[in-house]
């Protein structure tokens, strides 16, 4: 069955205040153009939040140099809660989210000379990609990693950084969860899988222990309307000792409350990929089933879960917004999605740069 995912559109980060945390990822990481800001219910999560309809805003920050991007999202109808624990390799869920960067040694000096927390210093994985670990100022956790991908270099970032790369996941069996995220997520191709204790983890809690980790990649190319500009990604698994049996990180709390609440795929044919997640034994938990407006971008989204809850998100865009002050917008469904758009198309987006 043909594969419709189109990259990382995003990682969903609740935060307690979305304005501090947008204009933090935009200092830190250059995340400073807003593809949507929207308040709202979010009242087809019901299933997530209690049975109980809940507003929130959201915002979609992306990077102008390419991957991912953040939807950073604030519960307005309650207080978000914090995991009852620390975050560490020792729990299932999204514990990290990788962050494109072109020079590590200059990206880990301006982390420092803004007194960002850094837990491990620059090191090499198993593959001997260099890469640090910092945490933002809401005890989330960050491995900043050497890339080549870029859709517009990072010069004028003094932080060298792009998006998101990808995202470091705990589970608690690592065979299943190998299986989901090639058979569903196009991951196959194994970047290396190993058991032992390793350098680069040991500053990051939970990572003393003899663990086994997984390095994945696509193994199809990404394609798709945003493919340029989202580009390969990756996903690490961590396995622990004591991962296996504890409990996940959102047990007992929200979708939405404080940490990484979700992993989210561009997809660009929603009907087939929902056959592909039946097929291999992972449905659908949500879907809109029609277009759902998110302020001034609109689309179909639905949700699923891994072998141990960790929700994953799939979006397929109906229309973007090019250039909004003139009212331009991209309707997507009148065009081949499996085509990337233009480059200059894509680059319109920095009209909506915040300075």
């Amino acid at each position: 069955m043909e594969r419709h995912i189109a990259g990382i559109q995003q990682v969903g980060i609740g935060v307690a205040n979305v304005n501090h945390a947008f204009n933090w990822y935009k200092e830190m990481f250059g995340m400073d153009i807003i593809v949507f800001n929207d308040s709202a219910e979010a009242k087809l999560m019901t299933r997530y939040t209690g049975d109980r309809v809940h507003a929130r805003t959201a915002y979609l920050a992306v990077n102008m140099a390419g991957g991912g991007g953040f939807e950073i999202w604030q519960y307005t109808s309650r207080t978000p809660e914090a995991a009852k624990h620390a975050i560490t390799l020792n729990a299932p869920g999204i514990v990290a989210v990788k962050m494109k960067c072109f020079d590590i040694e200059k990206s880990i000096a301006y982390m420092r000379s803004k007194n960002v927390t850094i837990l491990q210093d620059v090191a090499n994985d198993p593959k001997g990609k260099r890469h640090f670990w910092m945490k933002d100022p809401y005890e989330n956790m960050f491995q900043v990693v050497e890339n080549d991908f870029w859709f517009v270099h990072p010069t004028d970032n003094p932080a060298r950084t792009g998006g998101v790369a990808g995202v470091v996941i705990v589970v608690s069996n690592m065979d299943a969860s190998l299986k989901f995220y090639k058979e569903v997520l196009n991951y196959g191709d194994v970047v290396y899988d190993k058991t032992g204790v390793f350098e680069d983890l040991k500053s990051v809690e939970g990572g003393t222990a003899t663990l086994r980790r997984a390095l994945l990649t696509q193994d199809i190319p990404v394609k798709g309307p945003f493919s340029r500009m989202l580009g390969p990604s990756y996903i690490e698994l961590i396995e622990t000792p004591a991962s296996k049996t504890a409990q996940h990180i959102f047990t007992d709390r929200y979708w939405g409350d404080l940490g990484y609440i979700h992993l989210c795929y561009d997809i660009t044919d929603m009907h087939t990929h929902e056959q592909l997640c039946n097929k291999f034994g992972y449905p659908l938990t949500v879907n809109s089933k029609q277009k759902f407006d998110m302020g001034s971008a609109s689309g179909q989204f639905a949700y699923n879960e891994d072998p141990d809850g960790t929700l994953i998100e799939y979006v397929q865009t109906f229309k973007l917004p090019l250039l909004k002050k003139l009212g331009l917008y991209l309707d997507l469904r009148k065009r081949d999605n499996s085509k990337p758009l233009p480059d200059w198309m894509l680059k319109t987006l920095r009209f909506s740069r915040v300075k």
